[in-house]
């Protein structure tokens, strides 16, 4: 299968179909980001497995943006520990939200893979972001993706694209809200080639409204087709 039709399964797979005509531009961002995979990264095991994390409301609708938990979520525990392999893949993927953030100008960058918590939950945790500090993991039922976009994409696999954050909430919109500056929001799946299933998300935030435009979107596409191989 040539690179155009792997990016144009993806487009038509996540609801995205509206950027056929950007495939070019998507070619070429993701020659950027395999490019870019060869910096070097000077960074410790600890902020590659550990990061601060906001605490969460009581009812676990929302994070309290302004109050911090005083223990840092570690990632090590839901990835099977520290080793070689981990610590290659997590750096790989901080070069990528880093570059990703750098190219569109967005607020807020992250990464999530699928995983089992280590409480028996099937979630979408976070492995990498630039931005705010935010909830780690995100619960994947129908329940929790009423109120999050995260969690619906990651239960569709369909792409969610929202320019204006305040009009969708007062439409009844569910918007689980990590910074309330924030306006605008693309999350799109990272899919498996082979089965079509959801193994990620990517999540981008602004402030501006309609922010995400169709070269920004591609650019948040073209990363969740280099990132399908760089997950741990």
């Amino acid at each position: 299968m040539s690179a155009t039709e792997k990016i144009q399964r993806y487009l038509f797979a996540s609801g995205l179909d509206a950027l056929a005509d950007h495939t070019p531009v998507i070619e070429k961002a993701i020659h950027d980001f395999i490019a870019q995979l060869g910096t070097p990264m000077d960074v410790s095991n600890d902020a590659l497995y550990r990061y601060q994390v906001p605490l969460i409301s009581e009812d676990g609708s929302c994070s309290l943006i302004d109050e911090m938990d005083p223990t840092p979520y570690d990632l090590s525990r839901i990835l099977g520990g520290e080793n070689e392999e981990n610590t290659r893949k997590l750096k790989l993927l901080n070069i990528m939200v880093t570059r990703a953030t750098m190219v569109t100008g967005a607020d807020w960058v992250g990464i999530y893979q699928r995983r089992i918590n280590p409480v028996g939950n099937e979630v979408l945790v976070k492995v990498a972001y630039r931005g705010r500090p935010s909830r780690a993991e995100f619960p994947l039922n129908a329940e929790f993706a009423k109120g999050s976009t995260n969690s619906a994409v990651g239960l569709s696999g369909q792409a969610k694209l929202i320019d204006d954050v305040a009009a969708y909430t007062a439409e009844g919109g569910g918007f689980y809200v990590c910074d309330d500056a924030v306006q605008s929001e693309i999350c799109v799946p990272i899919l498996d080639v082979a089965s079509g299933k959801v193994i990620g998300i990517i999540d981008g935030e602004a402030s501006p409204k309609a922010f995400f435009d169709a070269d920004r979107q591609s650019t948040i596409v073209a990363m969740a087709l280099v990132v399908m191989a760089l997950l741990p």
